[in-house]
Formats: structure tokens, sequence, C-alpha cells
């Protein structure tokens, strides 16, 4: 599908060009078009090369908390939950760990640290999996919870922005927290219900009544804030989150004799090759994006939505940062690039620019996900998967939307 759109896009872009040039007189579309090739190929490079850093740098402190034990540790804290939520998974089983592991990669926001784990815990559950041609319920449900976005940290849009000179690039913090909240909930709703597991369960319902109780609490103490204390409250607790849990990381890693700076070493050095394995990706979407852009066709579609919503009365500035949002469930590079592109046409500090960041980190690349997961273990049925996922990923959109209008309208 990606095949096409990658090329939809290149078409999209010549045949809008070629009505410029021979309907409207406009001699200088290619120009532009061939313009774009170029400063999005110097652009990709640009954010590689910072993407260089921040990988390596969090692939290294990753590290630590494993040889610290604390993914072990959230593997026994979690251990209940998953044994009512994935019965057929039994306790201990090491694909409890893979999936603890990989939760905690994408609540760092350590988007391809993820993905290596993730498919070793669906190696995992597919030894339990009766059909192997057939997504298991177990299978599912992680996928769907992955598709949902689940982020605590999303360090690497905080590196896009502080990249593109945002005035504060964790200012983002709480809406993504609330608008990603809301798609994973409703991401393990919709699985639930298909696959009738007792949400009702006194474990489960402690677990779920925990976080709501957080979040609960979040929300009360935000409530009665203007929108530059919301924004200044962001700041402060994505901040000091961050550097707590790092600190938190070093701290049991050295009460525990674990070699710091050995174990940051080793894990860090993933992180150049992890990173360079993404430029060629990178450099297709935006060269792709930037050619689209430029030959109109981008704001036309986005002036037809813009046209629907003046019609209902609504405010406009959302479909400015709703390319994002359109592409993220097909391509994470085609999303950042749309990402990217909307903080380089209306400044990083915009209101369509910070709500293109939430959109970024609230939903995930649903289509990737499942084919990066089932493919690498031949399921080539994956029943309610989909559904499923795309209904988280709709919940976190429309949810961004509303928390970006409260935290920066």
């Amino acid at each position: 599908m990606l095949n096409w759109i990658w090329l939809g896009f290149f078409l999209s872009a010549f045949a809008a060009a070629l009505w410029q040039w021979l309907g409207m007189g406009d001699a200088e579309v290619f120009s532009r078009l061939v313009s774009a090739l170029f400063e999005m190929a110097r652009l990709s490079v640009e954010i590689t090369l910072v993407l260089v850093g921040t990988m390596t740098l969090w692939l290294g402190f990753l590290n630590i908390a494993e040889k610290a034990g604390l993914i072990n540790l959230m593997a026994r804290l979690l251990d209940p939950l998953f044994r009512r939520l994935m019965p057929e998974v039994p306790s201990g089983h090491p694909a409890l760990g893979h999936i603890t592991m990989n939760f905690a990669a994408n609540v760092l926001g350590l988007d391809n640290a993820a993905t290596p784990i993730g498919i070793k815990a669906m190696h995992s559950l597919q030894t339990l999996n009766p059909s192997k041609d057939t997504a298991s319920n177990a299978q599912i449900l992680f996928m769907v919870l992955n598709t949902s976005s689940l982020t605590l940290l999303p360090v690497t849009v905080f590196m896009y922005r502080a990249q593109q000179g945002a005035s504060d690039p964790t200012e983002v913090f709480l809406p993504i927290l609330l608008a990603t909240t809301a798609s994973s909930l409703v991401g393990l709703l919709s699985v639930a219900l298909m696959q009738r597991l007792k949400l009702w369960d006194p474990v489960v319902l402690g677990y779920l009544a925990g976080g709501a109780a957080l979040l609960g609490l979040l929300l009360t103490a935000l409530a009665g804030l203007s929108a530059e204390a919301l924004a200044a409250t962001s700041t402060l607790v994505g901040n000091l989150t961050l550097f707590g849990i790092i600190i938190t990381f070093l701290l049991v890693a050295a009460l525990r004799k674990v070699n710091v700076y050995d174990s940051f070493i080793e894990g860090a050095k993933q992180g150049f090759d992890v990173t360079i394995s993404l430029l060629p990706f990178l450099v297709a979407m935006l060269v792709a994006v930037g050619v689209l852009r430029a030959s109109g066709v981008l704001d036309a579609g986005l002036d037809g939505i813009r046209w629907l919503a003046e019609t209902f009365g609504w405010d406009t500035r959302f479909v400015d940062a709703l390319p994002t949002a359109f592409i993220k469930p097909l391509s994470g590079s085609g999303s950042r690039a749309m990402m990217i592109e909307t903080m380089n046409t209306f400044g990083v500090d915009s209101f369509p620019a910070k709500m293109a960041a939430t959109f970024q980190a609230s939903t995930e690349t649903t289509f990737y996900v499942l084919a990066v997961y089932f493919g690498a273990i031949g399921i080539s049925r994956v029943r309610h998967a989909l559904g499923c996922a795309l209904l988280a990923d709709l919940a976190g959109m429309l949810t961004a939307i509303g928390v970006c209008y409260w935290f920066f309208g």
C-alpha cells in the first residue's frame, strides 16, 4: 500500500504541475518541484544527524535499565494484569518480559528500539498460537496496544521540535499524554469487546482504576489553569519526568553494582546503525511530501476540508495539521515528513505545528506495525486487529484536536 501511496504523491504532483503549466501558464512550477526535491533531501540528512545523538542517548539509558533489572521489575508488576488480559499466556512466559520491554521502549518514545523487541514478543506469542497463519487473541491485543501509541516520553517529537528551534520543545508533553491515553483506552476497550475479556475482574479494574485516578488527579489540577499556565506546567512536568527517569535508571543501576558507563556505551553503540538505517526512508518520504506541497495538491485538499469546516462554523486552524494525522497510520516516516513540513511552513511554535506534533506522538503507524509484526511470523489472517487499531487511532486524533484547543487555543 505504501508503494502506491508514494507513487501517487509523485504522479499527483506531476499532474498538478502540468495543469498549472498548460492550463494556468505557470512556467515556474517545475522549478519549484525540483527545488523541493533537493531541499527535502538536505533536510533529511540534517534531521538524521540530530537523531543519531538522540537515539544513541536513549538506547544507552535503556540498556542501563535492563542491566539494573528495572525491565524485569516492570514485568513482575504487570504480570497479574497480563494473566487476565492474555489468559492463554502462562504466568512467567518469556513473551511477558518481551511485551513489557516493548511497552517500556514505547513509553520512553524509543520507536525504533521498540520494534525489534516487539518482533521478539510476537515470536514468543507465536509458540503458543495453535493456528500459525491466524492472529491469536494475545497477539491482537499486543498489536493494538502497540498501535495505540503507548507514549509517556515522546523523546523523538521533542527532538524534532528542538531541531526546528522551538522555544520550549517539551511544551506538548501533557497534550500528548492525554491523547495517547485516550487512544490506548479505546484500543483496549475495543479488543476487550471483541474478545469478551472480563475487564470487570478486580485485578484488571484495580490497574485501570489506578491509572484513571492518576489521570483524573492530573486533569483536576489542570482544570482551573489558564492557557499560559498550562503551557508552563506541561514544560515543568515534561522536563522533570524526563530527567527524573534518567536519574532513577542510574541510581538503581549503581546500587545494584552495575557498571553504568560500560552499560551505557554497550547500548549506545546500536544508536548509529539504527538511526542511519532511517535515512533512506526519511529521504523518500520527505521528497515525496515536498513535491506534493510544492505542486499545490496538498493545499488544494486542505482547502476543501477547510471549506467544509467553515460551512459548519468551526475554527479551521486544525486543518493545517491534518496531513500528519492522515498519514500516520500508513507511514511513520511520512507523518514525520508532514509534521516537519508543518513546522517549516507555519513555524515550530505555531498552533498547527503543536497540533501536528501531538498527532505524531498520540497515534501510531498502524499498517506498518501490522505488516512488520504479523509478517515476521507469517500471520495472514489478522481478524479484528486492524479495525480495533484504526478505532484507537481515530480516538487519539480527535482527543489531540480537543486538548490542543484546550492548551494552546
